[in-house]
């Protein structure tokens, strides 16, 4: 699971048939500094995302395991839209 940005959208008229009615967002990970990085990836929404939040995505497996994915033919989906965040160093210090 990682953090990422939506940057954009993909619009396929033609796909398979279980994926009809998914909207398809475009995410670029975020590092664990917040900053984002150098790759996008395609995944299926099913929190109802919108641009430029950050979401919380799972890949391989365990985005067919995301609610109504079950047997999609599908490799990233985004699983929560992400609020705040908090980020301890080593001294137990919050950024």
């Amino acid at each position: 699971m990682f953090v990422g940005k939506i940057i954009g959208t993909v619009v396929a008229t033609r796909k398979d048939p279980k994926l009809e009615g998914r909207k398809l967002l475009i995410v670029r990970p975020l590092d664990e500094h917040m900053k984002p990085q150098n790759d996008y990836l395609v995944a299926v929404d099913t929190v109802s995302a919108g641009y430029h939040e950050q979401v919380l995505v799972v890949k391989g497996s365990s985005a067919r395991m995301a609610f109504g994915m079950k047997d999609c033919p599908v490799d990233s989906a985004i699983i929560g839209i992400v609020d705040n965040f908090v980020i301890e160093d080593t001294q137990g210090n919050s950024r």
